[in-house]
């Protein structure tokens, strides 16, 4: 499943289409979570969204895609809740019915690329504020409509995305009846967390050693990257590992012991050390769906840990992994309350993981084409996704678009590539040669 941006996003051309649903008034208050807080707090902003988007193999009425898209906001609290600042600027939630609305178009103009088109509707419709903070859009086409779902990052996350694009094709299949079962809201995931054990002090005492090796604010990119101040982002994203290759690296990793993602913190751990003399030290977000009750859930179910590495070996690299995991376990309120909060500085690292073969979410999304799709920003740090499935290794990097970035921080990812395609091959002809030696038995 490709990782992509609104900018790069492949796109048929057709008609716009943006289907705008009918919001209640505020009901019931509903908890918001610490990272909740922080990003609504943020107030309304383009670019805060994150999305999904899919083709469907044949033209279906917009009155089924409606139907089939209120069914799964029926489905999922989150997409029935929205957000108003408090009065004394603490965002606050509230319960919202919503109900059927309207098809709009969205006029593409002379020369404007569709990817713009969409952006422009998304960034006004997906805000943190916005009531409600999703939309469903479609681009209509003879052979079929290509249609991108987007939410304000504050009521979703990769893994419930891909949830909502499951929903939605059961919806349509069952001609937009919603399912049966009872899915529970992620304000009550939030209510759980504040009844959870607080950490232990060797949680708030490993937090407190890693922030300060860098000057007591979270991790930053080892590298300059030129001016400080929020720059035009530059997105890389690339094909790291087709299937054999990417099979050959896991098969690589299970020889050390270890899994795939600590084989690759290994390999990040031998770049960092090469490139900037240091140890790699990253934010490193972990999912927060600690009970399998929350698996078909939406919502915002990742937090942030910092992950610290500084012996490539590979056994070394899995237990930072290790460690991330249990610092990123505990309700993030308490650990950072000396801090005020997360305490965050331009150049912010961070590295995010998923692998879509372990999840207990299926979905067919190579027949769908689908695509995770981030928003256009303006960025000081740099952020870097990699998502697994059963087409290969793949990457996306965000990092400000300067000249010191540029050449850091595409280094940096060349390097990286390069070590970690090495090492595939490498396994891959372990394999073929030991596959000649059986045969001469």
């Amino acid at each position: 499943m490709r990782l992509t941006n609104v900018a790069h996003l492949r796109l048929p051309f057709g008609r716009l289409l943006g289907y705008d649903v009918r919001v209640s008034a505020p009901g019931r208050e509903l908890p918001v979570s610490f990272d909740q807080r922080r990003h609504v707090g943020a107030g309304d902003r383009p670019g805060s969204w994150m999305a999904l988007s899919f083709r469907l193999p044949a033209p279906v009425p917009r009155a089924v895609l409606a139907e089939a898209w209120l069914a799964v906001i029926a489905r999922h609290g989150t997409l029935r809740s929205v957000f108003v600042p408090g009065d004394d600027g603490v965002p606050r939630s509230f319960e919202v019915e919503i109900g059927a609305g309207d098809w709009v178009e969205h006029p593409i103009g002379p020369g404007q690329a569709v990817n713009d088109a969409l952006r422009e509707a998304l960034d006004l419709t997906c805000t943190p504020y916005a009531r409600p903070s999703h939309r469903l859009c479609v681009v209509e086409t003879a052979v079929g409509p290509t249609v991108t779902i987007a939410a304000d990052h504050a009521h979703v996350d990769m893994w419930s995305m891909l949830v909502i694009l499951r929903d939605l094709m059961a919806a349509l299949a069952a001609s937009g009846a919603p399912r049966s079962s009872p899915v529970p809201a992620f304000a009550d995931h939030t209510r759980a967390l504040r009844h959870r054990d607080r950490a232990p002090e060797d949680i708030g005492r490993r937090w407190a050693e890693i922030l300060a090796a860098g000057g007591d604010v979270m991790p930053r990119f080892p590298l300059p990257l030129g001016d400080p101040g929020p720059q035009p982002e530059r997105v890389e994203v690339r094909d790291v590992l087709g299937v054999d290759d990417s099979a050959a690296y896991s098969a690589r990793a299970r020889e050390h012991g270890v899994s795939t993602l600590a084989l690759m913190i290994s390999a990040m751990t031998k770049v960092t050390r090469e490139l900037a003399g240091v140890p790699l030290r990253a934010v490193f977000p972990v999912h927060s769906r600690y009970d399998a009750a929350w698996h078909d859930a939406v919502g915002w179910f990742i937090t942030n840990a910092v992950i610290e590495s500084r012996d490539a070996d590979p056994r070394s690299a899995a237990a930072a992994v290790k460690e991330a995991v249990r610092l990123g376990s505990w309700p993030l309120e308490e650990v950072l309350r000396a801090w005020d909060g997360m305490p965050e500085a331009p150049g912010m690292f961070a590295i995010s993981w998923l692998d879509l073969r372990r999840l207990p979410v299926r979905v067919d999304t190579h027949r769908l084409e689908a695509q995770y799709v981030s928003a256009a920003i303006r960025t000081d740090g740099v952020m870097l996704w990699f998502v697994l499935d059963e087409t290969g290794l793949h990457l996306r990097c965000r990092y400000p678009d300067t000249s010191e970035a540029r050449r850091n921080v595409g280094t940096w990812l060349d390097t990286l590539v390069a070590r970690v395609q090495a090492d595939a091959h490498v396994s891959v002809i372990d394999e073929r040669d030991a596959g000649r030696e059986e045969e001469h038995r």
